[in-house]
């Protein structure tokens, strides 16, 4: 069972991307959409789910999180184009729409 997932949230296809760690996917999702969380996804309206993954192990989730956040942008760009190449938001496909 996966309990922790890494994410990649961006503002579009070629603006700004943020890596994120949560136990509950689905519900940090939403509230990155909704503007609930204060800072900086809220002010650069960085709310589509692009890429995602999921691990049982809590302490694998923030090491790859903090792997992730040092790779150049390109890494990243390149990780999620390579299951999601239209940039497509996968959050209906997370709450199994």
């Amino acid at each position: 069972m996966k309990s922790f997932y890494v994410y990649i949230l961006a503002s579009g296809r070629d603006g700004t991307l943020y890596i994120g760690v949560t136990n509950d996917l689905v519900r940090r999702v939403l509230e990155h959409k909704d503007g609930q969380i204060e800072g900086f996804t809220k002010k650069y309206k960085v709310n589509q789910l692009v890429y995602y993954e999921g691990t049982s192990d809590v302490y694998g989730a923030l090491t790859r999180e903090k792997q992730m956040k040092k790779w150049k942008r390109a890494w990243n760009i390149e990780l999620i184009e390579e299951g999601n190449p239209h940039w497509r938001d996968l959050y209906d496909e997370v709450v199994g729409g």
